[in-house]
């Protein structure tokens, strides 16, 4: 079975590029402020982006990025997985809700401890794009190709699967990035064939210029 990469996007606190493609973001550079300034630009009316932890932010724009002018989108469906890994698992977010249980703190906050949980992130992206597939979160030592590689290799064992979404996404003290692929049973003209050293090297070009 062929299996191709039909897009992919890069997102850290300073830029985005679709498909290796750098976009044009008007807005302040610093941690958070940058993935405001980005939801801003692709004109998303989604309220509850500005709830969401940065590590579920990273995972939400990136498949904006992946799906933005779908001719289907958001008609409910069974046929995609979403995968994500990441080596902080929700640690950010952990650390908040725990200063929150300290003595004189009597009301830990539910919108944060929802988001104590890093699957959550798969679940944002399944909500808004109403997949109805599996989801599932990963937890790696590093930026792992051949894992990603297997995982998304077995996904598609199951007949039902035409589209796999993966992504390895991390959000925790100085790290805070995402890179997305969005891998199809289809080829297209601007298609990558799905291979490891094809995961390593658009992870390793986006990474390193960012």
């Amino acid at each position: 079975m062929e299996l191709n990469i039909s897009k992919y996007t890069y997102i850290n606190q300073l830029f985005a590029s679709v498909n290796g493609k750098k976009l044009v973001v008007t807005g302040a550079p610093e941690k958070g402020k940058f993935l405001t300034a980005l939801y801003r630009k692709l004109n998303v009316e989604y309220p509850k982006f500005f709830k969401m932890d940065t590590l579920s932010k990273l995972g939400f724009l990136a498949s904006e990025l992946i799906f933005e002018n779908g001719k289907q989108r958001f008609i409910p469906r069974e046929d995609g997985v979403i995968i994500c890994f990441n080596r902080s698992s929700s640690l950010e977010t952990d650390i908040l809700f725990q200063s929150s249980l300290e003595p004189g703190n009597f009301f830990p906050s539910p919108s944060v401890f929802v988001y104590t949980l890093p699957n959550i992130v798969a679940g944002e992206i399944a909500i808004r794009n109403k997949f109805l597939g599996e989801t599932s979160f990963y937890i790696s030592e590093k930026f792992n190709p051949e894992q990603i590689f297997s995982a998304v290799d077995i996904a598609f064992q199951n007949n039902k699967t035409n589209f796999v979404l993966a992504s390895w996404v991390e959000s925790f003290e100085l790290s805070c990035e995402v890179f997305m692929l969005l891998v199809e049973k289809k080829t297209g003209k601007d298609a990558i064939p799905f291979s490891i050293k094809c995961i390593t090297e658009l992870f390793n070009n986006e990474h390193l210029y960012g």
